[in-house]
Parts: C-alpha cells; sequence; structure tokens
C-alpha cells in the first residue's frame, strides 16, 4: 500500500517535506481489530506536536494521521462489530484500557502516533475503537469530525455551560468552526463571541452564526462564562483567563503548547488573571464514548464541515499550509475512493 512515512522529528521550518511518500506491507488485523480501506484523513495541528518533536512518536518510521473515515475490507477472527463494506472513523485514541478514564490511561495509544494511522491506504484499529459514521456525511466531512469534533465536543461538555452564559472560542479553525455550531445547537440562547487572529477566520466565524468576532487582542462586548482555547500559543490563555467572568471556566483544547512565546507566562498576575475563583481545565485526549456519542449530535444539528482537500502525496503541503495559519475550516487528505 501506499503511505506517507516520518522518519525522525524536527522543525518543520527547516525541512518542510518531512513526510515521504513510501510503498509498504499491508496490515493485517489481529483477531479484535478490523482492517479499513482508508477513504479519507484529516490533517490535525497535533500531528505538527508529532513531527516537531512536542509529542514525539516512540518509534520510527511511523504513519501519522488519526482522523481517519474508510470502510471495513477485513475483520480478525473474533471481531464481530461491524460488517464488510460498511463505513467506519478512527479518532485519536487508537485502544486504552477501556474504563471511564481511558483518555488518561497510562494505557492509552495514540493513532498516527503509537501506532500507525491514515495517512496511508489501509490501517487497522481495534473493533471497540472504531465509530460509525453517519449517513449525512461524506467522507470528507466525516473525517475532521473523528478529532476536531470529537475532542471539540469533550471541550464544550467540560465548560459546564448552562443555556444563556456565554460562551467564547479562541482560535477558529478545525475545531473551533465546529465548536460554534454545536454550541449554537446545544445552547441556544447563549451568545458566543469568537477570539481569531485573522479577518478571514472573523469574517467565517460571523457567516456561522458567532454573536461577535474579534482579534485575539481586542475585547469583546461582554465577559464569557466559559472559554475554548484551541489554539498553539500562550498569549491567547493569558488574555483569556483575564477576560472570563468570576468563577468561569478556561478550558485549554490542545495536546501541547509551542514554546515561542511561553515568556509571556511570566506576565501572569493573581489578581486579573486567577482571582475570584477563575478554573483552568485541560482536555487530554478523547474516549471512545466521546465519539460514539458526538456523531449523531453532528449529524442531529447537522454540522456543516468545511474542508480544503488534498492529495495523500501532498500531505506535506498540507501541514505547511496548517502551519502558516489563517484557516477556513479542516484541511483533508483523500486517499482512495
Amino acid at each position: 500500500m501506499r503511505a506517507m512515512l516520518l522518519h525522525t522529528t524536527g522543525s518543520l521550518e527547516s525541512n518542510p517535506e518531512p513526510l515521504v511518500l513510501a510503498d509498504v506491507d499491508d496490515p493485517s488485523p489481529a483477531d479484535d481489530e478490523i482492517l479499513i480501506r482508508v477513504a479519507a484523513c484529516g490533517v490535525c495541528h497535533t500531528e505538527l506536536d508529532e513531527i516537531e518533536g512536542r509529542t514525539p512518536p516512540p518509534k520510527f518510521p511511523v504513519i501519522p494521521g488519526h482522523e481517519v473515515v474508510g470502510r471495513v475490507v477485513a475483520t480478525g477472527r473474533n471481531a464481530r462489530r461491524f460488517r464488510l463494506e460498511e463505513r467506519v472513523g478512527v479518532g485519536w485514541i487508537h485502544s486504552s484500557d477501556g474504563t471511564e478514564s481511558e483518555n488518561i490511561s497510562p494505557a492509552f495509544r495514540a493513532t498516527g502516533r503509537d501506532v500507525d494511522g491514515g495517512y496511508a491506504e489501509l490501517m487497522t484499529v481495534p473493533e471497540a475503537y472504531a465509530a460509525r459514521v453517519p449517513d449525512a456525511f461524506n467522507d470528507i466531512e466525516a473525517a475532521p469530525l473523528m478529532c476536531a469534533g470529537a475532542v471539540g465536543y469533550r471541550s464544550l461538555r467540560l465548560t459546564g455551560l448552562v443555556n444563556g452564559e456565554t460562551l467564547g472560542l479562541t482560535g477558529f479553525g478545525g475545531s473551533g468552526h465546529l465548536v460554534l455550531q454545536m454550541a449554537r445547537h446545544l445552547y441556544p440562547d447563549s451568545p458566543v463571541f469568537v477570539f481569531a487572529r485573522s479577518e478571514r477566520e472573523r469574517r467565517f466565524a460571523l457567516e456561522l452564526g458567532a454573536h461577535w468576532s474579534g482579534d485575539t487582542g481586542e475585547p469583546p462586548p461582554g465577559a464569557p462564562k466559559a472559554i475554548i482555547d484551541t489554539t498553539p500559543a500562550w498569549k491567547p490563555v493569558i488574555l483569556a483567563l483575564e477576560r472570563l467572568q468570576p468563577g468561569g471556566r478556561l478550558v485549554i483544547n490542545a495536546i501541547r503548547k509551542e514554546n515561542t512565546d511561553r515568556e509571556l507566562l511570566a506576565e501572569i498576575r493573581y489578581e486579573d488573571h486567577l482571582w475570584l475563583e477563575k478554573e483552568i481545565k485541560t482536555v487530554a485526549n478523547v474516549t471512545h464514548w466521546d465519539l460514539s456519542e458526538f456523531l449523531p449530535v453532528a449529524a442531529d444539528v447537522p454540522l456543516h464541515v468545511e474542508t480544503q482537500t488534498y492529495p495523500l502525496e501532498a500531505a506535506n503541503e498540507a501541514l505547511t499550509d496548517l502551519r502558516r495559519g489563517d484557516i477556513r475550516g479542516a484541511k483533508v487528505l483523500t486517499i482512495s475512493s
């Protein structure tokens, strides 16, 4: 099969083509696994974290990719959950211990980091960690739902928001544009404020129903009860803490933060950023229940998934475009029909 391989970590700036197209052996499903012919795989900022060494793979080479949609083409001898040719999706969680806290368990293994992922024509996954994909979405639309959507859903639940309370979103890429639509559906009376660094992203937020959209450093018309941060930087975190209502909660939806502006953390002032019972909650991965619970909600909205597509062999180009920012929606690799 064709696959994009990562052989080592390093800066994308110094090596803009870290992935190499190669022909590798087809994988075979273990007893409890299914074999998926991959149709589409989303491109996530976490791939940049892997490639640049912030959350490095334990071994090389590895096939990245964890927003996977495809069809079951073979099953292990104990795998009976799915029929052949049934459409399924796989997210960041490839396997774990099956407990309620499986997302933070030492047994957690990440798709495309700890095991080979979806930047390939075929991949395997334990059947318990695959999810049925609703007919409301085609393959390309469904791919970003497997991570950007599912982890966005988990982030939204972790805010503890009550209908009518104001929600803030800082960063407006693949996950943010989905969270906004979910928030408008689940909390119809809650104003949503979007902070984004590019004018294009701010216009997109207003198109999708944001009540206000401004630059990352611009003060909003009111104090949010909760803010979800999906950026790779620290400045939006500091600004979000300053803007929260007393008793408000900041949910940081990121596997890792970059170090480019880490020195700004020294500017945190207890009385302005943390006092009055403000809270910080981080999102650590997702469970397979998050994915299964979220997908019917996504279909019920239904979510409008904005995408930009690339062929498999252009994965490096997609990653470079993602690094540049100014994103409208999500980036998706198209792999097989």
